[in-house]
């Protein structure tokens, strides 16, 4: 949808760019014209696009009550590890947004249950949310065949979905935001910010 408006934006300013050299004033003034429209498009896609990011933001940002309730509900998928140590530890520095250090606890606790599928979800969440967005992909990528449970493949394929949009490839983000819906209905947030920008 957008790779196609794109390169043709992209074919006209480059005959454009051809062109402009050995115009004329009046063929020059007609260019200026086209670059103008063009440019015009531009700022009116950075400016919905600085919107979606302002929305996104606040949602990784803020802890709404729905993010809440869903922690909750992946605390009581997995009970297997949940005492140990380094989870507990992860936790806490996850709570308190160090990230850095929670991702170091959660690593090592995977490297000792790699089955482990919450310790992930939070590892994965701990990269998203400092930008490492490679890296949270590949471990959302890796939950989805390992669980049955709605929500968990929910969560997965909406961060893939963000981090679709972080990559501005918004036709493969917008696939994973209905799989994150056709998956669990609950997960109307992407589809919303989707529509509204």
């Amino acid at each position: 949808m957008f790779k196609h408006l794109f390169s043709t934006m992209n074919e006209v300013l480059e005959e454009i760019q051809k062109e402009y050299p050995n115009s004329d004033v009046e063929k020059k003034a007609e260019l200026d014209e086209q670059l103008q429209v063009l440019k015009t498009m531009s700022d009116e896609f950075i400016e919905a696009w600085l919107l979606f990011e302002e929305k996104l933001g606040k949602f990784y940002g803020d802890v709404p009550i729905s993010t809440q309730t869903l922690h909750k509900e992946l605390m009581d998928l997995d009970l297997s590890g949940k005492q140990t140590d380094e989870f507990v530890r992860g936790q806490g520095y996850y709570k308190l947004y160090m990230y850095d250090q929670a991702n170091k606890e959660f690593a090592a606790l995977i490297e000792k249950q790699p089955d482990f599928l919450l310790a992930r979800v939070y590892l994965a969440m701990g990269h998203l949310r400092k930008g490492e967005f490679g890296e949270a992909y590949q471990h959302f990528k890796f939950l989805l065949p390992l669980t049955d449970n709605s929500k968990m493949k929910a969560i997965s394929y909406n961060a893939m979905g963000c981090i679709q949009v972080q990559n501005q490839n918004m036709e493969k983000a917008f696939e994973y935001f209905q799989k994150a819906y056709h998956t669990d209905p609950s997960c109307m947030e992407p589809l919303i910010n989707l529509d509204e920008s």
